[in-house]
Order: structure tokens, then C-alpha cells, then sequence
């Protein structure tokens, strides 16, 4: 367990040692008269952020919000876990995904088809949680966090259709899930985070040009940490997403399936993480979380279901 990092405006990081890795998600804790702790980390890792909230003097009856990007298990799997070990939390998430919280047979089921079996060595199952702690919440919301200080609430589809960010008005800090993309040790650049089945390019492209609105002082990743200055990297997050979905886009209309998506981005893109050999898992961090299967496989999904006329855009 690595200690907490320390951020401005009453922040702290901790890192969920998800994989057994360090900085692949980070979990942040919002220190206000109604804490609230943003994004958990899979269940097989909550140990460890349940620990981390515990070091940091948060008793069980302290815990007043865990909020949850979405549903994906990287990020909200632990999320019975918390509610557990927390009983005065209430589990804030899309009102698009909240149902699969509480009753997440289906969101498990469909976790291990993608996972295979890195479900029973990374991830592990998200438990129920009961339904009068889970809030669903819609565009616009608002957590009230004490002392006059708020936490708003932004529906952000793109990555997915249940992905909300959270915006703290009084430090400027904006929390982003996984909309802006994938920034980890070793890697030059932002790289798009676009897994199926839910990606829609028209769509993240305009979460990306709402963060530009709100003029946020920093944009945390949950993968991983703050990326700065914030417009310059949300800037830099419209154009790779702009040249991935064109790259992959061209390789589509040569042959649609997806070993030849894959291999033309991992081509394209193949210097995108540095080799260090004193971070031998820099490597491992990215294919885990941001591997080219992934991303082509949900832009392959988007460019097909976009031509047959079945998406919202």
C-alpha cells in the first residue's frame, strides 16, 4: 500500500494498487465536512483503498459519498466493498448504470466475457449493494459536501453511456473517469479510452469540448493523476482522439474486422509508451487498461452501428 498523496484543495489520492500495480486507477478523496471519495477501483484491489481512507482517520460513520465515473469494474467493482466498510456512504453514479449496482449479475456476466481471466485475478465481482444507497443521479445534480462547498455532476457519455464527472466549483478541480482518456507512467501522450460496447466519437467529442467550457484549474484521470495545464490537455485529448478515430476509421474502410484495426493502430501508435527500464510495468499498465484489442474493438463497433444508421449521432 502506497501513501496517500497529498493534492491541493483538501485532496488526496490514493492509489488502489489495482493489478498489484502502482498508478494504474486512483481513487480521490475529497477532505470536506461530507467527505466524498471519488471512483474505488476493482474489488479485488479494495483492500487497499479501504485501508488508504482508514490512514487517513476515516472512520466508518465518516464516509458521506462514493462516487462512481461509472460502471465499469476498473472503476466502481468495489463499490459493495466501500458500502460495506462505509455504512453512512451513499453510492452516487449515472442514473443510466445505477441498476446494475444493485443488482449486478448481469454487469458481472458481461465483465467476464470481456475480462476472461483476468476477472479472477485483477477484478473480481462486484457485490450487491442495497438499492436505498444507491443515488442515480442526472445532468446538472449536486452533492452537498458541508460548509457551503459542492460537488456537481456532469452526464458525460462517450466512453460510455453511463459516465458522469464530478466538478468541484471551489478548488476548480474537475475528476474525469475515463471521458479524456488514459494517461500513465511511460506514456508520451493522452491515449483515447474507447472499449465497447458503448463508445460514440460524436458524443465524446462533445464531453471534451463541455470540459474546455468549464475552464477546470486541473483534470484528474482516474488512470492516472492530474493532467496539466488542464485546456492545453484537454486540447491534446480532442486531437489524439481525432487522429486514433481517423486512423482507425481508414484501416476500417480497408477491411472491417479487427485483427486489421488492431494491428494498424498498434502500428501507428506503437511509440506511444516510453521504455524505462526502471518501470518495468509501464508496459503491462497500458495493455491492461488502454490495450489497442480494446480501443479498436470499440471504435470498430462505433464506425459499424454509425453506417447502418443505429446510433444516437
Amino acid at each position: 500500500m502506497t501513501p496517500a498523496e497529498i493534492l491541493p484543495g483538501g485532496l488526496r489520492a490514493i492509489d488502489t494498487m489495482t493489478a498489484g500495480m502502482t498508478k494504474v486507477t486512483a481513487g480521490y478523496l475529497i477532505q470536506a465536512p461530507r467527505p466524498a471519495l471519488v471512483e474505488c477501483g476493482p474489488a479485488l484491489s479494495i483492500d487497499n483503498v479501504i485501508t488508504g481512507l482508514r490512514e487517513l482517520g476515516m472512520d466508518p460513520a465518516d464516509l458521506a459519498y462514493l462516487v462512481l465515473s461509472h460502471i465499469h469494474l476498473d472503476h466502481a467493482g468495489g463499490a459493495g466493498d466501500v458500502a460495506k466498510a462505509f455504512p453512512s456512504a451513499t453510492v452516487v453514479v449515472s442514473e443510466v448504470g445505477a441498476r446494475h449496482l444493485v443488482e449486478p449479475e448481469r454487469l458481472n456476466a458481461s465483465s467476464r466475457r470481456v475480462y476472461g481471466d483476468l476477472m479472477d485475478s485483477v477484478y473480481g465481482d462486484c457485490t450487491p449493494i442495497d438499492a436505498g444507497r444507491v443515488r442515480g443521479v442526472a445532468d446538472g445534480e449536486r452533492l452537498d459536501l458541508g460548509g457551503g462547498r459542492v460537488l456537481d455532476l456532469l452526464y458525460t457519455p462517450g466512453h460510455a453511456k453511463h459516465h458522469i464527472a464530478a466538478y468541484d466549483a471551489d478548488t476548480g478541480a474537475l475528476f474525469v473517469g475515463d471521458s479524456v482518456g488514459v494517461k500513465l507512467p511511460g506514456m508520451k501522450t493522452i491515449r483515447p479510452a474507447t472499449p465497447p460496447p458503448d463508445f460514440d466519437l460524436v458524443l465524446a467529442e462533445q464531453t471534451l469540448s463541455r470540459y474546455r467550457d468549464l475552464e477546470p484549474s486541473v483534470v484528474y484521470l482516474a488512470h492516472y493523476g492530474a493532467v496539466e495545464p488542464p485546456i492545453e490537455a484537454l486540447q491534446e485529448a480532442s486531437e489524439r482522439l481525432r487522429v486514433w478515430s481517423e486512423t482507425a476509421e481508414a484501416a476500417y474502410h480497408e477491411h472491417d474486422e479487427l485483427d486489421h484495426v488492431t494491428e494498424t493502430l498498434a502500428r501507428r501508435f506503437a511509440d506511444e509508451v516510453v521504455t524505462d527500464p526502471a518501470d518495468p510495468e509501464a508496459e503491462e499498465r497500458v495493455a491492461l487498461l488502454s490495450g489497442f484489442a480494446s480501443n479498436a474493438a470499440g471504435l470498430l463497433r462505433y464506425f459499424k452501428l454509425r453506417d447502418e444508421g443505429r446510433t444516437a449521432t
